[in-house]
């Protein structure tokens, strides 16, 4: 499977479309005396975050304006994740508080994308319980908003464009509208060929597929050189990247000549398969300074039973050699991972094994989940599943175990400084600055009296006082980026 070149032919019509749309906009905001707005609305991962801040570009560039009121833009976009169930009932709990803001405002437009329209299931749903949606589309036709949006107006109908095709347009069409100033976050990768028996995401986002190295470092470039100080590279498994490809460059190679691009004082990237991980990746984290010396590597389970039923291709053993290697070459760095809890046939021993991965590897923090159903994969016909009260019991367990984990973690933090790149100030608490260490521990923190204005993207120095479960608390120190 490719990621295609639109044509100039394509560009053109693309563009067109952006032009209508512009001037359809421009005239109601006239008559209404004042701008249009429009909210996109994410669920799920940082490839959705990417997406949005494509949505977002393109929404701009027909003369749109991000609405401050949530719930109450001209036009709404949802771009959802099929991955975990929550996702789903959050977007369809969503969906009920627009019918009465449809009723008020006729041409209020809502449009629904991601990766849970392309489950027929979820498509049929919104065709029947939700009329007032005005657009769906899944991720392949992400570069095709302009035209759907423009089609969708004109026949004043509902417009539902799911591909059969498994393609992706090339993100050098996609003018960006990053959410945040610092970070920059560039997918290397799209797709997934792993299909582990309970994802959905080979499914939604089809299969792998790597973008040409060539183009991919001259876009880092050119993000370093606007002044972003950090970069995430995402892929559904970044590892796999470039596997197949005429180049033979891997990810290792990405990696490595991001990390020697001037400017990026953090390199960052997610998600890693166990099975792909080499060691020169790791060697790499270990001798950039600027890369970040953070691995999160999901586990799923601890029991090679239930890993080898996952369809995950690898032994607890050898998911431990990686952790022991990582531990190693890289003692200040930080280890977090994914574990389902509950997945069909799992037993009380098969738990236990899982128990003992965590106290062996000593994540410093995880992602727990229940395990849920997802409508087509092998997963949801599996017979054995485990009774609901059974896996809230075990899912406690983990918890405690994981949390006291992470709070050891942080402990070991606490007496030291280190430099952080700031994020911004905390919404939930005014005064408290909020950012993370290059091991990618979460940090709040106070700033020295008369330091103000617009701190995001800064670099200073923070020493730790005090840690918390999920988080660490301190006290600026002094800038590093002057």
């Amino acid at each position: 499977m490719s990621i295609i070149k639109l044509s100039d032919k394509d560009k053109l019509v693309q563009t067109e479309a952006i032009e209508e749309l512009r001037e359809y906009f421009g005239a109601r905001s006239l008559s209404l005396g004042r701008k249009l707005t429009f909210e996109v609305m994410t669920y799920g991962c940082q490839l959705n975050e990417s997406d949005s801040e494509k949505i977002t570009g393109m929404l701009s560039s027909m003369g749109l304006v991000s609405c401050a009121e949530q719930g109450k833009a001209d036009i709404t976009v949802m771009n959802t994740c099929s991955v975990r169930e929550n996702a789903e009932d959050r977007l369809f709990g969503n969906l009920g508080v627009f019918k009465t803001e449809k009723k008020k405002n006729h041409d209020m437009m809502l449009v629904i994308c991601g990766c849970m329209m392309k489950v027929p299931e979820n498509v049929e749903k919104i065709k029947k319980s939700y009329p007032y949606v005005d657009l769906v589309f899944d991720p392949q036709q992400l570069f095709n908003l302009p035209v759907l949006m423009r089609d969708c107006i004109r026949d004043r109908k509902q417009l539902i464009n799911i591909g059969s095709e498994d393609y992706i347009a090339e993100d050098d069409f996609f003018s960006i509208e990053r959410a945040r100033k610092f970070r920059a976050l560039v997918p290397i990768m799209y797709g997934c060929n792993n299909f582990c028996t309970y994802c959905i995401v080979p499914y939604a986002r089809g299969r792998e597929r790597s973008r040409s190295f060539d183009s991919l470092i001259g876009e880092l470039k050119e993000i370093a050189s606007q002044g972003y100080k950090e970069v995430m590279l995402l892929g559904q498994n970044v590892n796999s990247y470039g596997i197949g490809s005429e180049d033979g460059k891997s990810f290792a190679d990405v990696l490595e000549e991001t990390c020697k691009i001037e400017g990026f004082s953090r390199v960052r990237f997610m998600s890693s398969h166990p099975k792909d991980l080499s060691k020169r990746v790791m060697d790499i984290m270990r001798d950039y300074p600027n890369c970040e010396k953070h691995l999160h590597l999901a586990l799923q389970s601890g029991s090679d039973r239930l890993l080898k039923r996952m369809n995950r291709p690898y032994t607890r053993k050898e998911f431990f050699d990686i952790a022991d290697y990582f531990r190693k070459e890289i003692p200040e760095g930080s280890l977090t991972t994914d574990i389902i809890v509950g997945f069909p046939g799992e037993t009380e021993e098969d738990f236990e094994c899982t128990l003992k991965a965590v106290e062996y590897c000593r994540f410093d923090s995880a992602f727990t989940f229940q395990y849920s159903k997802r409508p087509g994969t092998p997963a949801a016909s599996f017979k054995d599943q485990v009774p609901k009260e059974i896996v809230t019991e075990r899912f406690g367990r983990l918890l405690d175990l994981q949390n006291d984990l992470s709070y050891k973690s942080n402990l070991a933090k606490v007496g030291n400084s280190y430099e952080i790149l700031i994020e911004g100030e905390s919404r939930a608490q005014p005064g408290i600055f909020t950012g993370r260490t290059i091991s990618n521990h979460l940090v709040n923190f106070t700033v020295p009296e008369g330091v103000s204005g617009d701190l995001e993207g800064r670099l200073a120095m923070v020493h730790i006082d005090r840690a918390r479960p999920y988080s660490i608390d301190g006290f600026m120190e002094r800038f590093t980026d002057v």
